[in-house]
């Protein structure tokens, strides 16, 4: 198969489209022909070499987490699911022509392959933050760093729950605040200002998407430092916050909430696609840090 891969850390440039042999479904795995896969900000982490503490690649490297496509092997133990079947869900080296999936959901009909391809993280990180702060009906909640993938999905799924949500982003990006139905402020130096100003009342957590506002300035927003929980601070803990990076929660449940939300239109994400081709396009968009919502190869 094709698959996008990197033989050294640094920019786009080192991207390239190689043919390696297929992967296979393991017990309670699936293997998927790939319609969509996302890249997400820690796909740019590893192109730059940010995670490898300075050492160099030791092999060549592939990306990806999460994908659409259809079933076309199903791994010992597995049950529910078909060769055949349409599906999007969380995995490894998703960014080529067949991946193998750890946690996934059906696929709504109504649903665009490339949506459903970025769906997967975003849907899953969110809901496991959101279930963390216990967010739910009458809860006031702010997410710092609101108009990319994770952010702009975490607001709407949290204003489907019944919560009001002030969120931040930059200058230019208040007006998709606006349309995702949360209450506008930019991000950046006098932030509990801003928050106090909007009149919403004293919050019950803070969801940092981010991780460019200082940790003290969040936790100085709550009663208790640790109704903060950070999706991208790895310093979060030392001001009493929490850190989520994955592993714990039910995987398959907050997915097939994501579709269920999506399905009924209270979930949009905007994604933009490029071919798998493009990817070097794709991943230069992602690490300008100014995306609107998801970026979705198409192998």
């Amino acid at each position: 198969m094709r698959a996008l891969r990197i033989h050294a850390y640094g920019g786009p440039e080192q991207l390239k489209i190689e043919e390696v042999a297929d992967p296979h479904a393991g017990p309670g795995e699936i293997r998927i022909r790939v319609s969509a896969a996302s890249i997400n900000p820690l796909d740019g982490k590893i192109l730059r070499g940010v995670m490898a503490g300075g050492a160099a690649l030791a092999e060549p490297t592939g990306f990806g987490f999460d994908a659409s496509g259809v079933v076309d092997e199903v791994g010992e133990g597995v049950s529910g699911v078909s060769v055949g079947d349409d599906v999007f869900g969380l995995g490894s080296q998703t960014q080529a022509e067949l991946a193998v999936l750890t946690a996934w959901t059906a696929k709504p009909a109504s649903l665009d392959w490339g949506v459903a391809g970025a769906a997967g993280v975003a849907a899953e990180t969110a809901i496991r933050a959101l279930d963390l702060l216990g967010i739910g009906s009458g809860s006031t909640l702010l997410i710092d760093g609101a108009s990319g993938g994770v952010g702009a999905v975490a607001v709407q799924i949290a204003v489907a729950r019944g919560a009001t949500v002030v969120a931040t982003a930059s200058e230019a990006n208040q007006d998709y605040l606006r349309e995702i139905r949360a209450v506008p402020i930019v991000y950046g130096d006098g932030l509990a200002e801003r928050v106090t100003g909007t009149g919403v009342g004293p919050l019950d957590g803070v969801l940092d998407v981010a991780g460019q506002t200082p940790i003290t300035d969040l936790t100085a927003l709550v009663a208790d430092p640790a109704q903060v929980v950070s999706i991208a601070n790895f310093g979060a803990a030392e001001a009493g916050a929490r850190l989520t990076t994955g592993g714990a929660g039910d995987k398959a449940a907050a997915l097939a909430e994501g579709a269920r939300l999506l399905e009924n239109s209270q979930l949009v994400i905007k994604a933009q696609t490029f071919p798998l081709d493009r990817a070097a396009e794709g991943y230069q968009t992602i690490l300008s840090g100014h995306t609107r919502g998801k970026i979705v190869l198409l192998p």
